[in-house]
């Protein structure tokens, strides 16, 4: 068991108008639906400024085309592809983490290793990858790509992470510090690595074109709450984005994928378990509770409700589910285990298809918090010490104003009972985190040819 003194961390992670499915049609909103740069780079700037670990970037790749009349996925599609406007946060940011979204069904690892050793490169190591392999067949379709079995794409998925880090890993760390400009030897080929890799899924034969990043690899980041996505977390992920609405889910959650490490040869403390925290806050309670239901009273339920993996838009809404749940749940079996939580929620609450929307469709499977700077506090406090999270991904349903009040209510508190950082220790994202930096794992081979030849 590693020594490392915990400590916690904190995520930012933003929709364009926030993570509520009213928040575009807020009264505060001015703002039009067009990608707007200026705007993510004073996000990433308040949340540096708030000391966050982590800007968390989503990316949903793909449009369908169809459905066009609606507009339910508001603020989360039609933005920017994740590397381009990282790499334009990084030159405006020095110490916050960059967490960018990369499918792996939709590219190769050459590409990707390719990207985040240049993100890596371009922020100083401050570079961190969310493994995603969900394929929505409308997405699919915008790739010529046939729906694959969950076991693909997570078979996929693991080949497709440990080629980057071969690709990486092609390179020594010093390989171009000291080129040689007498000899015209720009680099030492010992410090070459070329990759050989016959996989079941990938081939690739060379050398990345770009050096090893900074750290070794970027910060290795998943979200999974199935029992593929818990194994994979367990064998690869160094912060898990998880969900769970109640501190014992939390626990056993935490329990789970942290005991699955050991048969992969991991420390529990090399994984941060970061469940999403929606949060609403202001001064009083009473002032929180008044934007949030002004959030509630603007959802749209005049095209019918869709819920994670379940299409019930055709059933009353003042209604519960219905016991036979076959008929209503989507193709895709992504998100398994949200959709069990919904369920599971639904039935030990007894509540409608509305108040589920509601409750479910906001916080999306996450720890919900109306109230104070002080209530907010004592949950974050009561999850981390009760081991039931290593930090939080905080999901504001209203931006910018949700996230503005969380940086400057409820991190100072967290500070004056000191749960969180007031400044950043290290240089680069893994130090900031405590993380170990990874090494090359052909190093030792260069070390053991020059004692040879000393």
């Amino acid at each position: 068991m590693s020594q490392r003194r915990r400590q916690l961390a904190l995520n930012a992670f933003f929709m364009r108008f926030g993570h509520h499915p009213a928040a575009w049609r807020h009264a505060s909103q001015r703002d039009s639906g067009r990608p707007d740069a200026a705007y993510w780079i004073r996000m990433a700037q308040l949340a540096e400024q708030g000391k966050f670990d982590t800007f968390f970037l989503a990316d949903f790749i793909g449009r369908s085309g169809d459905g066009l009349a609606g507009s339910s996925r508001a603020g989360i599609s039609f933005q920017f592809e994740p590397f381009t406007l990282l790499s334009a946060i990084a030159t405006q940011t020095r110490h916050i983490g960059l967490v960018a979204t990369v499918n792996t069904n939709f590219t190769h690892p050459y590409n990707v290793a390719r990207q985040f050793a240049s993100l890596d490169h371009i922020s100083g190591g401050r570079a961190g990858w969310n493994v995603v392999s969900s394929f929505n067949p409308s997405t699919g379709k915008n790739f010529g790509l046939p729906t694959p079995s969950r076991e693909e794409r997570y078979g996929r998925a693991a080949e497709f992470l440990t080629l980057s880090k071969q690709l990486w890993d092609s390179w020594d760390d010093e390989a171009f510090d000291h080129p040689n400009r007498q000899t015209g030897q720009f680099f030492d080929p010992r410090h070459a690595h070329p990759v050989q890799h016959q996989g079941d899924y990938f081939h690739a034969e060379g050398l990345l074109d770009v050096a090893r990043p900074i750290q070794g690899y970027p910060v290795i980041v998943q979200a999974g709450n199935s029992e593929q996505g818990k194994e994979f977390c367990a064998e690869h992920a160094e912060m898990t984005y998880c969900s769970a609405q109640s501190i014992d889910v939390g626990q056993a959650y935490y329990r789970d994928v942290k005991s699955r490490m050991a048969k992969f040869g991991r420390d529990p403390d090399e994984l941060f378990v970061t469940p999403g925290l929606s949060v609403v806050v202001r001064e009083s309670a009473q002032e929180a509770r008044e934007i949030f239901e002004e959030l509630q009273n603007a959802v749209d339920f005049s095209r019918g409700v869709q819920l994670m993996g379940l299409d019930v838009s055709g059933l009353p809404l003042d209604e519960p589910l219905p016991a036979d749940l076959t008929p209503y749940l989507g193709k895709s079996d992504n998100g398994v285990g949200r959709t069990q939580q919904l369920i599971e929620l639904a039935r030990r609450e007894n509540l409608t298809i509305r108040q589920l929307a509601l409750r479910f469709s906001v916080a999306k499977g996450h720890i919900q918090v109306v109230g104070s700077p002080t209530e907010v506090a004592d949950t974050i406090q009561e999850w981390f010490e009760g081991h039931a999270a290593d930090g939080f991904n905080v999901v504001p349903p209203l931006l910018p104003s949700g996230f503005e009040d969380f940086v400057t209510l409820v991190v100072p508190e967290l500070q004056r009972r000191g749960l969180f950082r007031k400044e950043y220790t290290g240089k680069t994202y893994r130090e900031n985190l405590g993380l170990r930096t990874p090494g090359n794992q052909h190093a030792s081979v260069l070390a053991k040819d020059e004692a040879i030849a000393v």
